[in-house]
């Protein structure tokens, strides 16, 4: 057992499942949460992925424990931290799991002695606890964002956490991350939102009779907008850089389309196929290994 007690701060989908990937592992005897909502805490205390409910109590919920995890919309981080500093067991690890990274890594280590930032890429469209599951961290990838101030042990600890839950840990810069999330994962959470809002500009009615490939392409537009909206302000500079880059994009196929280009446009389509073709060649790696 890695840690005695874990503070759960945001017991949603992501918090929730690492509660359960805890207990399942045996990597912790007891688990505190906090929330927002007493009727949330209670119906995750009912499903037995928290030992005791600490309702707008973040101070009470960290008390005595070994490992204290931040779940919350990343807007909250600094404010929770400063507010639960002096609650804090002397020795006990800090850490998050949150999608930015950044400044945001070295604000924490500011304020908790033993924080090193995770990010699990895992989850799904579905929010909440209703949704909480052990399993999504199986087989997906794990950051640590440890950087020179970080307390060596305690990224230790948290790299065996989530090597033991199922996840291939790899360690990244704080600020390379925010880059390379704001690429793959932030951008992708905003074309999904603007394309969805497409469709309502146009008749909203008309979403029935989307197919699966709507549906592939805007699962993620179904994600938390507290929890992007804080996203998009702490990794601002990141996703207007990319945005640009994508209207580029859209416009020279606009371009082409415009202009009776259909060999240009086949070959747009052709080398967007040919470079998201390595994503199944990797997942048909991952799951010969």
């Amino acid at each position: 057992m890695l840690f005695r007690k874990t503070a759960i701060l945001g017991v949603g989908l992501l918090g929730g499942s690492l509660a359960l990937a805890l207990r399942k592992k045996g990597l912790t005897e007891e688990i505190s949460g906090f929330g927002r909502s007493a009727e949330n805490l209670e119906k995750a205390k009912a499903r037995g992925i928290i030992d005791s409910c600490h309702p707008n109590d973040p101070a009470g919920a960290a008390a005595g424990a070994d490992l204290v995890v931040l779940a919350t919309p990343v807007g909250a981080f600094t404010q929770i931290a400063k507010a639960i500093k002096n609650s804090l067991k002397e020795g006990s690890v800090q850490t998050d799991l949150g999608s930015l990274k950044g400044r945001l890594v070295y604000d924490l280590q500011e304020i908790w002695p033993r924080y090193v930032g995770c990010h699990p890429i895992a989850g799904g469209e579905r929010a909440g606890i209703g949704a909480a599951s052990e399993r999504i961290f199986e087989g997906s990838r794990c950051i640590i964002t440890k950087t020179g101030k970080s307390d060596a042990e305690a990224a230790d600890m948290l790299a065996g956490l989530w090597s033991a839950a199922g996840c291939r840990v790899e360690f990244m810069d704080p600020f390379v991350h925010d880059e390379v999330y704001a690429l793959v994962s932030h951008l992708p959470h905003l074309v999904a939102y603007a394309l969805v809002n497409t469709v309502g500009d146009a008749n909203g009615d008309l979403i029935e009779f989307a197919g699966n490939g709507f549906k592939d392409s805007t699962r993620i537009a179904m994600s938390s907008p507290e929890l992007w909206r804080d996203v998009c302000q702490l990794n601002r500079d990141n996703l207007l850089r990319f945005i640009g880059s994508f209207k580029k994009n859209l416009e020279r196929i606009e371009a082409f389309i415009g202009n009776r280009q259909p060999g240009e446009l086949e070959r747009e389509f052709d080398s967007a196929r040919r470079l998201r073709s390595r994503l199944e060649n990797e997942n048909e790696n991952e799951s010969n290994r």
